[in-house]
């Protein structure tokens, strides 16, 4: 299975679609921690689902989508950038043992779940919907329906090696629609993929297994990949939030800082010259920092 995205619509009508499949950037996800497998499922519907929302939103910049719990499970993430970059991470109880096929309501409680938007230039914005729908998809396509105003349905699945992610969108109504009936109709066609057909056959062969009465157009795929965008620069600028006072005791503490990504855990080690170099620093520290 290759790692892309692929978008396609049905000529002469408002309904537009993407598929995305991911093997290794799931698997780079997984391998650098140990979940547990409702965990792991979890993590992979997100990843997918975080590459369909910046594929279908089009933004110049970052996309995170954050389910925040209050159960055993606090965290968990998944963010896309537009070069096709995916991370992901979840943050629980490791104390806490979970059934197998647990539900995302039933890892999280009663969560909400956070969709940030952060463009290259402009404003951060921040959309959130309460975590009223057993799954991921569900969720999702209620914020569509309320923050957005557009009906769209998705499918996701994950297996713990394969993840895979299905979505239609219908656009607003204008003269270039002359087929009224499309929505109902492919939504009811796509509802009779399976989550086997949709992890092992190659997106092609899904698309036309579900499509191939329709005239779809379906665009060059787009290759995705594990991504991290940690930097020293952006590990400093965290640093020299936490004010001159709190640096300086861990200093006497540590005498250094040392701390990790938590996405990647690419380690990051900071002298007492560079934590002396972020304090004095009026806003961002120096990126010549070694």
């Amino acid at each position: 299975m290759n790692d892309e995205i692929q978008r396609f619509l049905f000529d002469d009508t408002n309904v537009r679609g993407e598929i995305v499949q991911l093997e290794t950037a799931y698997g780079e996800v997984l391998a650098r921690q140990d979940y547990p497998a409702p965990i792991r499922h979890q993590l992979g519907e997100l990843l997918s689902a975080v590459a369909l929302l910046t594929e279908t939103v089009k933004l110049d910049g970052t996309v995170s989508l954050e389910v925040r719990g209050k159960q055993g499970v606090d965290v968990l993430m998944a963010e896309s950038n537009p070069g096709g970059q995916l991370r992901a991470i979840a943050r629980y109880d490791e104390n806490q043992i979970f059934a197998d096929d647990a539900s995302l309501r039933q890892l999280v409680g009663d969560g909400q779940i956070v969709i940030t938007l952060d463009p290259a230039e402009g404003n951060r914005y921040q959309g959130i919907v309460a975590l009223e729908h057993d799954q991921l998809a569900g969720c999702l396509e209620a914020y569509f329906a309320q923050s957005e105003q557009l009906a769209t349905r998705l499918w996701l699945s994950a297996d713990g090696q394969r993840s895979a992610g299905l979505l239609l969108q219908q656009l607003p109504d204008d003269a270039s629609n002359q087929d009224p009936d499309a929505w109902d109709r492919v939504v009811h066609l796509a509802a009779t993929i399976t989550a086997d057909e949709m992890l092992t056959l190659p997106a092609q062969d899904v698309l036309y297994r579900l499509f191939h009465e329709e005239t779809t157009r379906v665009f060059d795929p787009k290759a995705l990949a594990f991504g991290c965008t940690c930097s020293r620069e952006r590990i400093a600028n965290a640093l020299h939030t936490f004010g001159a006072d709190e640096l300086r005791s861990i200093l006497n503490e540590q005498k250094a800082v040392d701390t990790q990504c938590h996405f990647c855990h690419t380690q990051y080690h900071f002298s007492a010259a560079d934590i002396e170099a972020i304090i004095d620093s009026p806003e961002a520290p120096s990126p010549t920092l070694h």
